[in-house]
């Protein structure tokens, strides 16, 4: 891999993360591959049926758990079978068609209060309208969607985790510790929110994922899984995507103004752009479940040394580090660290952001829409940052955090009462300068 040269626009960096060489080993009580070039590590991804899904602690899940798998820990033709069913309704035209309005009426609101009160703590915002967004497509809505987004936030308090390490880094005390974070909130969602929603769809079929699921035969403790998967991840990425998007557009006055005048498919370039330079989720973990070839175009380290050719192994951890294969020189440029839309070349457009092969992420088309539809909203509405924005780590999906992200606004100044309108004070509907029904 070449060295990187140019301005590195990089928010999300981790000092205690090495960023070389491309292909890293090492035996202790497992074997480790570690693949920080684009090439390998897509090809690791790509290579179906050779692997299984390691990451989000989907090895300490039994495997007879559960009926149907879940979609995010499963792998082989099961596995396929839940992506082409489910696809649908991820489908950009049916996200556009079918919920287009709602996501649009839900990032008007908070623009309006945003413009009415002056302020906008954004990660905060981008949390309620993810997990509102992400209910919607799922059938979570038979309850609060902010008591739900609470409920899905306690579910990631969990101690630190290494899978690399032995035991994955945790004391007998930390697994009871992460045991308890994670039934106490999951038991709290099925009853609040799953539960209620099975029982209406049940009642009445409505066509969404819920629907799809009691069609296939699940089980409520199957939904349940599925509704953690798609709500953790809709909430969890998405909110941060969004925070870490309108950072970037926020202190890039030419890119800003390039996305405003954009139509919808620019935007959305401008957008997976950002994402490559800034991967939410930083590491996916695959284990080897034969060898697989990651070819020669790269020099393997080894305990110092230097091979020409690698071949992963079965039974072999491989953590697939898409931080650094997303900037790879040989793929995006000298300036791969930077925000550059007009980019030229075949590689994805978003890196490995959203995955790639069997396990490449269903709502990829969700994500870049809703961040899309309240973003151009609110930067419309000229916003500033109060604060600068903290960055913390999340272990369970080794990804970044987005908080205090606090935007300011030129509160409208209100025309005077006539003599003979009452005293109280109403608060009239704040109209963003870009009205759009459906983006």
């Amino acid at each position: 891999m070449p060295s990187r040269s140019g301005a590195s626009e990089r928010k999300a960096l981790r000092d205690d993360e090495p960023t070389a060489p491309p292909i890293e080993t090492a035996s202790s009580t497992r074997s480790m591959w570690r693949l920080r070039a684009f090439a390998p590590a897509r090809r690791v991804l790509r290579a179906r049926g050779r692997s299984t899904q390691a990451g989000f602690t989907a090895e300490k899940i039994p495997r007879g758990l559960f009926r149907a798998h879940p979609i995010l820990i499963s792998d082989g033709p099961a596995h396929d079978r839940q992506r082409r069913e489910v696809a649908r309704f991820f489908a950009p035209a049916v996200i556009a068609d079918r919920y287009g309005e709602h996501i649009a009426q839900a990032a008007q609101s908070i623009v309006d209060e945003a413009v009415v009160t002056g302020r906008c703590r954004l990660d905060e915002a981008a949390l309620h309208f993810a997990v509102d967004v992400t209910s919607q497509v799922v059938g979570l809505t038979e309850s609060d969607t902010d008591s739900m987004a609470a409920r899905l936030v306690a579910f990631f308090r969990q101690p630190p985790v290494d899978l690399a390490a032995e035991n994955w880094g945790r004391t007998k005390r930390q697994w009871m510790q992460a045991a308890v974070n994670g039934i106490v909130p999951l038991v709290r969602f099925f009853t609040h929110d799953v539960r209620p929603a099975i029982r209406a769809h049940r009642r009445e079929h409505r066509g969404d994922v819920i629907s799809h699921l009691l069609d296939s035969g699940h089980r409520t403790g199957d939904i349940l899984v599925e509704c953690l998967t798609y709500g953790t991840a809709g909430m969890v990425t998405t909110r941060e995507f969004i925070a870490m998007a309108c950072w970037h557009l926020l202190e890039n006055e030419e890119l800003r103004r390039d996305y405003l005048a954009a139509d919808q498919p620019r935007r959305l370039s401008i957008l997976e752009e950002i994402i490559r330079v800034e991967p939410v989720v930083g590491h996916l973990y695959r284990r080897a479940t034969s060898a697989i070839d990651i070819g020669d175009d790269h020099s393997t380290t080894s305990a110092g040394d230097e091979h020409d050719h690698a071949t992963i192994q079965a039974g072999d951890l491989i953590d697939v580090c898409v931080r650094e294969a997303n900037v790879d020189p040989d793929v995006y440029g000298a300036n791969a660290e930077a925000v550059c839309p007009h980019r030229s070349g075949t590689a994805p457009a978003a890196g490995l952001s959203f995955g790639d092969g069997a396990h490449a992420c269903p709502g990829k088309p969700l994500a870049l829409f809703e961040t899309d539809v309240l973003l151009h909203r609110l930067l419309a509405c000229e916003p500033r940052l109060l604060t600068e924005p903290t960055i913390e780590w999340d272990d369970l999906i080794e990804g970044y955090r987005i908080r205090t992200i606090d935007l300011g606004f030129v509160v409208p100044a209100r025309p005077a009462r006539a003599s003979h309108e009452p005293s109280t004070p109403r608060v009239a509907r704040a109209t963003s300068p870009i009205e759009e029904a459906n983006p």
